[in-house]
């Protein structure tokens, strides 16, 4: 693996990490209902950072990875008890999922696995995702605000930029397979 792709596989496991880091933050402050998005979140975002690991996870990190994401899975169908929008939690751990069985069959991270119907279909998925993610977020503010002086990034911004970056975590790990 060549040096700026190591560190980029670094970077990735950084963002991921702080990414997963807040949303544990926001399960403790946030209200009893929100809880199990954020704690999802934190899974997931976690779960990213592990598999994003350069140097590999070792033969048995796969399975345990496909375990874990398969009871994301399950969590995040409970979830979709309490309405539509937690689907993407759901899309979010079948897709750590898949990338974790193409990492047990010895595929993934840089060699051609998967099929390729699939991670096309979650390549656009989080693409889409991640343009739409970023419009909500740019217009979020109401407009630019001055640097120094302006008012403090509100929490549901930094919710959604921390969505934003665990998206563009998922694109740039769905294009390694």
């Amino acid at each position: 693996m060549s040096l700026s792709a190591s560190l980029s596989a670094w970077l990735l496991v950084l963002l991921c990490a702080v990414s997963g880091a807040y949303c544990l933050w926001r399960v403790r402050r946030s209200q009893r209902e929100a809880r199990g998005g954020a704690a999802g979140e934190a899974l997931m975002a976690f779960g990213m950072a592990v598999m994003a690991v350069p140097s590999g996870i070792g033969p048995w990190g796969p399975g345990i990875l496909l375990a874990v994401f398969c009871g994301a899975a399950l969590h995040a169908l409970w979830l979709l008890r309490g309405g539509v929008h937690h689907a993407h939690h759901l899309v979010g751990s079948l897709a750590m999922g898949y990338m974790a069985l193409t990492m047990a069959d010895g595929h993934g991270h840089g060699r051609s696995g998967g099929l390729p119907l699939v991670t096309g279909a979650l390549l656009l998925y989080f693409a889409g995702y991640v343009l739409l993610g970023g419009a909500r977020l740019v217009t979020a503010g109401g407009g630019a605000q001055p640097v120094t002086g302006g008012p403090p990034v509100k929490a549901a911004e930094l919710t959604r930029a921390c969505r934003l970056a665990m998206g563009m975590g998922m694109l740039a790990m769905l294009l390694s397979l």
